[in-house]
């Protein structure tokens, strides 16, 4: 005799809205930099407190300021709470991939949604490659 089987009964999503170290992303929104730079990560806060180049507050500008198209080589500038719901375009060395921020992205490096290299996926073995293609016929 079979035993029963069992069912396992599966939780149901929560969709609660995101919130970073207990504040929502409108809140964080509204903060000054100052509030901010306690709430970031260790290495985030070092990058802040020595102070921006001008690239990275030509960027930050460009995204307050509303352009449609934002274009920026600057894979390590960090995403602030106002470049969430926004798209910016990463350079990757090779094109510009279209990136849309989620709430999940904020404090994180813009690098890390423009990855630079792909996925290998290899084809089938050549002839000559393997010792059993030697006998396979041409045609």
């Amino acid at each position: 005799m079979a035993a029963p089987k069992k069912t396992q009964k599966r939780m149901p999503r929560r969709r609660e809205e995101f919130t970073y170290r207990g504040y929502k992303i409108d809140e964080l929104k509204a903060m000054g930099l100052s509030e901010l730079i306690p709430l970031m990560p260790a290495r985030a806060r070092r990058k802040f407190n020595r102070g921006l180049n001008r690239g990275e507050e030509t960027l930050l500008a460009k995204v307050r300021g509303g352009d449609e198209k934002v274009r920026t080589h600057l894979r390590e500038m960090i995403v602030m709470p106002e470049m969430i719901g926004k798209s910016i375009e990463i350079y990757n060395g090779k094109e510009f991939l279209k990136v849309e921020f989620q709430p999940e992205s904020v404090f994180h490096y813009l690098g890390e949604f423009a990855l630079t290299r792909k996925k290998v996926s290899h084809g089938s073995a050549g002839i000559g490659a393997t010792r059993g293609s030697k006998y396979v016929p041409l045609k």
